[in-house]
């Protein structure tokens, strides 16, 4: 575990797919955000969850809940931004990873992947199976400036369009195991969410 390391849950999204609150939504007789709150928190010695509606439901995981700094839902990277200034008040803390709210079955080794190729201005991205996962990352907070004056100028709010604009490398992950799921599997849909309880009924993961 690095002590320059915060992690933060991105749970600010929308939910327009899954109908209701996506974090929330049951997975294995538990919401998904607990599941994903067990396998990152391990990783990091500072955890926090950002979420733009009713904090209620979230604060009872004894986690800070961070709703975007900057308004108008622009996306993943308002999240990044909160959790930078937020990191940015934590002593020691230079980086901060990010992790989707449905991604229930993330890589518990992630965060010492990303540390062992990270630079005091290199972002990382998770990549699987030829396929990039932008919002599971790793960000030197010295970057929030750029970054808040990127959102504020009205440039494209896409993910990797911001990260190519500095030192960018991807980190390559594989199953946990044979026949476990992508580790970036996502639960976006109703389908989705009964596909991954499919996977943890076969599976001991």
């Amino acid at each position: 575990m690095s002590s320059t390391i915060a992690g933060l849950i991105l749970a600010g999204g929308l939910s327009r797919r899954m109908g209701g609150e996506k974090p929330l939504k049951p997975l294995a007789g538990q919401p998904m955000i607990k599941r994903v709150i067990s396998r990152i928190a391990p990783q990091v010695e500072r955890l926090a969850i950002n979420a733009n509606s009713d904090p209620a439901p979230y604060l009872e995981y004894g986690l800070p809940v961070l709703p975007d700094t900057i308004g108008g839902h622009l996306g993943p990277l308002a999240g990044v931004l909160t959790g930078m200034e937020w990191a940015a008040e934590l002593p020691g803390v230079t980086h901060l990873v990010t992790v989707a709210t449905d991604t229930p079955f993330l890589p518990l080794g992630l965060v010492a992947r990303f540390s062992a190729i990270s630079g005091p201005g290199r972002i990382v991205l998770a990549r699987s199976n030829g396929n990039r996962h932008p919002v599971v990352g790793l960000w030197p907070v010295a970057l929030r400036e750029d970054l808040s004056r990127w959102l504020t100028s009205g440039e494209t709010m896409k993910v990797q369009v911001w990260a190519a604009r500095h030192e960018l490398v991807y980190c390559d992950f594989e199953p946990e195991h044979d026949g476990a799921p992508d580790p970036f599997f996502n639960a976006n849909t109703p389908g989705e969410l009964a596909e991954a309880e499919a996977f943890l009924g076969r599976f001991d993961s």
